[in-house]
Parts: C-alpha cells; structure tokens; sequence
C-alpha cells in the first residue's frame, strides 16, 4: 500500500514500506527563485511533514525541485538520497547515487535509475537527475521520476525493473523557449500516457504541474491524454493537500 500526499509542485509525502519519504522539497512561499516563478506555497508546512526519514531528491540545482524552504528541511531529515553532484554541493550529509545504484534502507530496496531533464544531448545544460525505484516485501513496486522527459529512458526502467505498481509521474510539459527550440524538459501529458504503458503500472499520480509559471500542461491536460489512451482508470490525480492510497 501506497500513501501520498501532494505538497505541491514536485513536493509529496509518502508513506510507504514503513517509512515516510519525501520527492524533491519546495516549502518557500510563492516568488522568484533563481528566474523561476513560484505562484503557491505549499499544502503542509515543514513542521506538519517531519519526521522525514528519507528525501527522495531528484536533483538539487533547480529551485523548482529544491527551494531555500526545502533546504532548510533536509537539515532535518533522516537520510537525504540524490546524484552525485548535488551530494558533494548540499550539507545536509546526502547520498550520492548513480544510475543503478541500489541500497537498503529498513526493509525497502532503494534502485537509483536514469533520468534526462530534456532531449538527448541536454545533460551538458540541464545537468545530472536521477529517478528511484522502491521495492519492499509485500508491497508493489514504486517508481519516482524525477524530472525525466524521455521514454528511451522509461523503457530501459521497464525493461530492468518493470512492471511498476505505482509510479510518481513528473509531469508538466515544462519548455523553456531559450533553450532546446523549446524542446519537453518533462514529461508531457501524452508521454505521461505511454510512459504508463511502457511500464505497465498499474496506478499512476501525477506531480510537478502546478504552483510555478513555467508548466505548460496541467491536470486537465494529463486527464484527457490518459482518457485518449483509454488509461483513465489507472490515473490517480490528488488536489494540493489532499492524501491518497493505492
């Protein structure tokens, strides 16, 4: 069993082997971080999440996936897991994994996997993102995205880790015009869709489309590409604040 429930943006508490984790932080209120607008605060305060055993961080370099809100909050978190990189820039005792890594926390396997936060040849601009793959004895596979935008990618998970139970999908449709001719730095709502497919999940929530400007696509969007692919029943959709099972 899966609880989750939606902070806001990318941010969601989860409950699940045992443990509470929490995907990338963003607790400040609404305004400009590093050229990135924030329009809402979060659902649930700092004090209202803790205790936090595990931080599930996708990557640390982009305020819409951590804001000075949430590093404050790793301070105070049991064990913080993100790339390489982001582990040797934060203070908060992270781990760095790479693609494929895999560790043991209580009685949950924890396996780092790829992500690519735009098309191909953008990691030299993006930077590194990993996703997660949780396991544990009884309970379905979950899988977290991060801010991947590829199906190339989703398809190597599928075919290593695959079939996934529940999986935190990192939606939005986030482009930048500047960068890429504009290109999906996320998941669009369609891909979202064959994403779905790709690793025959059985349930799919969807994070990180809303509460900044620059999401293209939200929950409208993603509930009519799953319609048009004939998957609204494995969408679980949760309103900022609210807490669902599956």
């Amino acid at each position: 069993m899966v609880e989750l429930t939606l902070v806001g943006g990318p941010t969601a508490l989860i409950r699940y082997g045992g443990l509470r984790w929490l995907t990338d932080p963003t607790l400040s209120p609404p305004g400009e971080y590093d050229g990135l607008v924030k329009t809402t605060g979060p659902a649930l305060s700092a004090d209202q999440l803790l205790p936090i055993d595990v931080v599930l961080l996708s990557h640390d370099h982009h305020a819409d996936n951590l804001d000075p809100g949430g590093r404050e909050l790793l301070k105070s978190a049991g064990r913080v897991l993100t790339t390489g990189a982001g582990a040797r820039r934060l203070d908060a005792g992270a781990t760095g994994l790479a693609p494929w890594d895999e560790l043991q926390l209580g009685g949950v396997s924890v396996t780092a996997v790829p992500a690519l936060h735009g098309p191909p040849g953008s990691e030299t601009v993006t930077g590194p993102v990993i996703g997660f793959v949780l396991a544990a004895p009884d309970e379905g596979k979950l899988y977290v995205s991060g801010d991947n935008a590829s199906l190339d990618v989703v398809t190597q998970i599928a075919e290593r880790l695959g079939p996934i139970d529940v999986a935190v999908l990192f939606v939005g449709a986030v482009q930048i015009a500047q960068r890429f001719d504009g290109a999906f730095l996320t998941l669009s709502s369609e891909r979202a869709a064959i994403a779905t497919e790709l690793l025959g999940a059985r349930t799919v929530i969807p994070v990180h489309f809303e509460g900044w400007t620059h999401f293209t696509q939200g929950l409208d969007q993603v509930r009519s590409a799953f319609s048009g692919y004939g998957l609204s029943d494995r969408l679980l959709a949760a309103e900022r604040g609210q807490t669902l099972s599956a």
